[in-house]
């Protein structure tokens, strides 16, 4: 332990240890709050993804149910057609930070309308399934957002809860049994100290 191995003797060591376990205990302490936050911000991150996912394996099926359907009624030639001159749909991720954590905030997606020239599906199965596939996606996106923020805030929960561990359990410690060494040797020093001033007295 690089800090009270190279601790001054005397009275100056004493005071930079209780400086030091004087600062290690407020850290402690501040940690502990912020893991308190953290760990309250994820099971509400948790929620949030579990909720999503749920819409998410909803709205899945759905879509490919009525894609079987538009298959079964026009063959693939009507999917082919049915998806010409469409373009891919965007997702723009929104951030935000919660104790010092960068996570997604939510996802707005934006899925191209089907451009005028573009021919119209030949069934209406097919109508649906884009509608339902559009609905997917949307969830889809906002499945990602929340799981990806909830495994962000996780991880901090985590490295918070060792940084708290550390110290309470292994850099206080160490420094509460330095820090009674440092007193028993200034006490130890100032007896021996005054033994001397009684022996040159009497001198």
């Amino acid at each position: 332990m690089a800090g009270t191995r190279h601790t001054p003797p005397g009275r100056a060591g004493r005071l930079r240890l209780r400086h030091s376990l004087d600062v290690a205990e407020r850290g402690a302490d501040l940690l502990e709050q912020k893991l308190r936050i953290l760990r309250s911000e994820h099971q509400r991150l948790l929620r949030a993804e579990e909720a999503a996912a749920r819409a998410w394996r909803h709205l899945l099926p759905e879509a490919e149910t009525w894609l079987l359907r538009g298959l079964l009624l026009g063959g693939e030639q009507a999917l082919d057609g049915a998806a010409a001159g469409i373009g891919p749909a965007e997702v723009t991720v929104h951030w935000t930070t919660s104790m010092g954590v960068r996570h997604p905030a939510g996802a707005d997606i934006s899925v191209p309308a089907r451009p005028p020239t573009a021919a119209a599906p030949s069934n209406t199965a097919l109508v649906h399934a884009e509608a339902a596939y559009g609905r997917a996606v949307r969830a889809a996106a906002e499945y990602a957002a929340a799981h990806a923020a909830a495994e962000l805030v996780g991880a901090e929960v985590i490295g918070t809860r060792h940084r708290v561990r550390a110290l309470r359990r292994h850099w206080i410690p160490r420094l509460l049994e330095a820090l009674d060494r440092a007193g028993l040797a200034l006490e130890q020093a100032e007896h021996e100290d005054s033994v001397r001033r009684r022996w040159a007295a009497r001198q």
